[in-house]
Parts: C-alpha cells; sequence; structure tokens
C-alpha cells in the first residue's frame, strides 16, 4: 500500500502560522499564559544534560500524599465505569484496534482505554475491569480538579520555562495503568508524532506514580535521539487516522537505549522528538505514571494532528 499522504499540510501550517503574526489575539484565544519571569529551577549542568541528552531524571518532584491522591481517584474513575457496548482498546501494535471516533472523542473528555490482552475477540472483558484499563485520556488535567491540581503546579511551570515554553500550553494528559501481567508494550516512538507544532515544542511530563523497574515496564530511551530525525507522523488524513512513515532511520537497540528505572515520585522530562519506549509488564507489580504534554503558545499547532480542542473548550496553561 502507498504511503497515506497528508494533503496540503504545509500550506495549511504556513496559512496558520501567517494568521498567528497578523492576528495577535489569536494567542489570547487560546488562553495562552504568559509565564512570569522567576527563580531558574534547573541549574547550568542540567539544563546542558537536557539539550545534551533529551530527557532529565528529577527524583523527588511530588510528595508521597500528591501521588496517593491521583491513586486514589483513578480507582474511582474505573470503579464508577460503566462497561458496555464495544470496549476502546489501545495498542501501540495494531492502531487499527483503536476506533478513530473513541480517540477523537476523547481530545476534551475524560475516557478509559482498555488493554489489548484483557479482551476477547468478541469484545468480552476477560478479567475484572479495575485490572483491564491501559489508560484513561486525555483531558484529565483540565476536567477532573484532582488531576488539575497536581498538573497545575507553579513548579511545573517554572520548569517548563527553563525548558524553553515560553507560552505552555496544556495540550494532553493521561494515566498509564501497565497493568500487572498484561500490560501492553509500548513500541519506540517521538511524541512529535502526535502533536506536531511549526516549529517542533511540544514536550512530555512524566511522573511515576509507583516505582517503575525493568520487571514492571520501565521508560527506555535513546540519550540524544532528540537531535535525529521525527521518522513518523500520527494525525488526520482523508482516510481517517493513519501513521505516516517520514524517514527510514532505525529505532534505537541495544547499547544506543537506556533504561530508566526510576522510584515513585520522579519526574522525566522529555524533548518529543526523543525516542522512547516501554515493555510489555509480564511481573505481579502495576507501573501507574502519569504524563502531560504541553506544547509553546507561539507555535503553530498542526490542524491536522489527531487531538484538537474546540474554542468551547480550548487548551491552557499553567495557570
Amino acid at each position: 500500500m502507498p504511503p497515506v499522504r497528508w494533503h496540503g499540510e504545509a500550506g495549511i501550517i504556513e496559512a496558520a502560522r501567517r494568521a498567528v503574526y497578523r492576528d495577535s489575539p489569536r494567542l489570547s484565544r487560546c488562553d495562552a499564559v504568559t509565564q512570569q519571569s522567576g527563580a531558574p529551577m534547573l541549574n547550568d549542568e542540567q539544563i546542558s544534560r537536557w539539550h545534551q541528552d533529551g530527557f532529565l531524571v528529577l527524583p523527588h518532584f511530588k510528595p508521597p500524599e500528591a501521588l496517593a491522591a491521583l491513586r486514589e481517584r483513578s480507582l474511582a474513575i474505573v470503579d464508577a465505569l460503566v462497561v458496555d457496548g464495544t470496549l476502546p482498546v489501545f495498542s501501540t501494535r495494531d492502531r487499527s484496534r483503536l476506533a478513530d471516533e473513541a480517540l477523537l472523542a476523547s481530545a476534551d473528555q475524560v475516557h478509559c482505554f482498555f488493554e489489548e490482552d484483557a479482551v476477547d475477540a468478541d469484545g468480552r472483558l476477560q478479567v475484572p475491569k479495575t485490572q483491564a484499563i491501559n489508560k484513561i485520556g486525555h483531558a484529565l488535567h483540565d476536567r477532573d480538579p484532582i488531576f488539575e491540581r497536581f498538573s497545575r503546579d507553579p513548579a511545573l511551570a517554572e520548569l517548563a520555562r527553563d525548558l524553553g515554553l515560553a507560552q505552555a500550553l496544556l495540550m494532553q494528559s493521561m494515566l498509564i495503568f501497565k497493568q500487572p501481567r498484561i500490560g501492553g508494550e509500548v513500541n519506540w516512538h517521538q511524541d512529535a508524532s502526535f502533536l506536531r507544532t511549526a516549529p517542533h515544542s511540544v514536550i512530555g511530563f512524566w511522573f511515576a506514580l509507583e516505582d517503575a523497574t525493568r520487571d514492571n515496564g520501565c521508560l527506555w530511551v535513546e540519550p540524544g535521539g532528540h537531535r535525529g530525525p521525527l521518522r513518523e507522523r500520527y494525525g488526520r488524513t482523508t482516510e481517517g487516522l493513519k501513521m505516516e512513515r517520514l524517514d527510514d532511520m532505525p529505532w534505537p537497540e541495544g547499547s544506543r537505549t537506556k533504561a530508566l528505572e526510576v522510584p515513585a515520585g520522579t519526574l522525566v522530562v522529555f524533548d518529543g522528538l526523543l525516542p522512547h519506549a516501554s515493555a510489555v509488564n509480564r511481573s505481579a507489580n502495576s507501573r501507574l505514571a502519569y504524563t502531560l504534554h504541553a506544547v509553546d503558545a507561539g507555535a503553530v499547532y498542526s490542524p491536522l494532528n489527531w487531538l484538537q480542542r474546540g474554542p468551547e473548550f480550548p487548551a491552557r496553561g499553567f495557570a
């Protein structure tokens, strides 16, 4: 099958870029927050490592009580979930199993997605629902007060400024369960494939709500890989949501990769071009994590990204 074409994206982005600079109120309609300058959170060595490696590991970023609040709230969301009809499954091995409608509907809502190994061929759950959820997304930081309090943290706003986001917009949030024994593999990918801006600006904030180890599916990264090309992009096409290969550069393996085994409370922050992945969890321990993705309001957000926030519920910053 020939590669899927993103018809007219370059022209659309260029027109949008001109509109941004011609009509400056566009940024205020996005509710971008101009951060006030303050004391930097990162030192020179950390900034240097960020530019060199494309990621930083920041232990003890969140206190135990904040982690407990998110864990408790996540269980409450799942407990309230009514399981009926076709169950939306999340899989990076087979994206066709995730219906376009289910994903698109979650852009400004809070939806649950199931592990592919938790659902049989007839769509029936094989395990209790509390053990079947792959993730909850994608607007927890806006729709749920517990997650909003965790996400709109002045310390995070300072960190985002240090990393170059002059006007941060929080676009997406996900609670990732990595369930015991059936927690699915997440293939090598770059977050900029899903949240494309011109120029590139997406940054990921990954919080370990439980200890992350090699046994239960910790993150793996390619140090320095953010300096390579964008290999794929996923988004809207005339054929629906599709992944398009952009560059044949292979995904990392062997000595080019690094396991990030981190204790609960750690924040891993990474450039949207950094290749990263996680293995299947066959252990008896879950690996609960919460992620935020932010872009700069001064960049042009691609109209072909799968995630779009309309004027009735626009993205906003850390305040």
